[in-house]
């Protein structure tokens, strides 16, 4: 029987967790979509480490390995294309996607942010630098948000949010962490209605 799986890439820079979570929401719930690819800018972290020891290709794709930017935005789509990749997921990918990939996957990269965009997005805001704006803009809650990928930094589409409050006592850290925990929750139930939605594209 043919597999019409949804094949998925996942781009990471670090630990990998948010990887973690939506590969192990695809085995355990089941959704209809698979992890071909995984690929990073760093060549040792552990999203490349978790992808090699769960069987998913790993590839090592930098600006620092080619001559111009044009060879390695070549090299990321020959990579996606080869693994037959029809979507991209982005989890902790601390580099801008370049635009002739988000043009070749229109609509189809999603992408996980630790803020309730569109507050605290844009170039700059990752990490533990959205949560210490967050605490002093004297937010009473953040979150986290998966949004569809264009051309401009946490612009595209809001798919899913999820809101957590903000305590008297958070930290820049503490509150990372409890973000981490949403986005956790988030980014599988984020991603199944992604793929719902793309099932509904494909069949008008």
């Amino acid at each position: 029987m043919p597999n019409n799986k949804t094949r998925l890439a996942v781009f990471c820079s670090g630990t990998g967790s948010n990887f973690r979570s939506l590969h192990k929401a695809i085995a355990e719930k089941p959704l209809d979509a698979e992890i071909v690819l995984c690929i990073s800018n760093r060549s040792r972290c552990g999203a490349m480490e978790y992808a090699r020891e769960n069987g998913i290709a790993a590839a090592h794709i930098s600006e620092k390995q080619f001559v111009s930017f044009d060879e390695f935005v070549a090299a990321m789509l020959d990579a996606l294309h080869m693994h037959g990749v029809d979507a991209v997921m982005l989890a902790g990918y601390m580099r801008k996607v370049p635009d002739a990939v988000v043009a070749a996957y229109h609509d189809r990269i999603l992408n996980i942010h630790p803020a309730l965009l569109p507050k605290f997005g844009g170039e700059g805001m990752y990490g533990i630098h959205v949560h210490t704006a967050v605490l002093a803009a004297g937010e009473t809650e953040s979150g986290a948000t998966v949004h569809l990928v264009n051309e401009e930094y946490d612009k595209g589409r809001i798919v899913r949010q999820e809101r957590i409050p903000v305590l008297k006592e958070d930290t820049p850290e503490s509150l990372a962490e409890r973000v981490l925990a949403c986005e956790h929750r988030l980014y599988p139930a984020a991603l199944e209605t992604f793929l719902e939605e793309l099932k509904a594209a494909q069949a008008q």
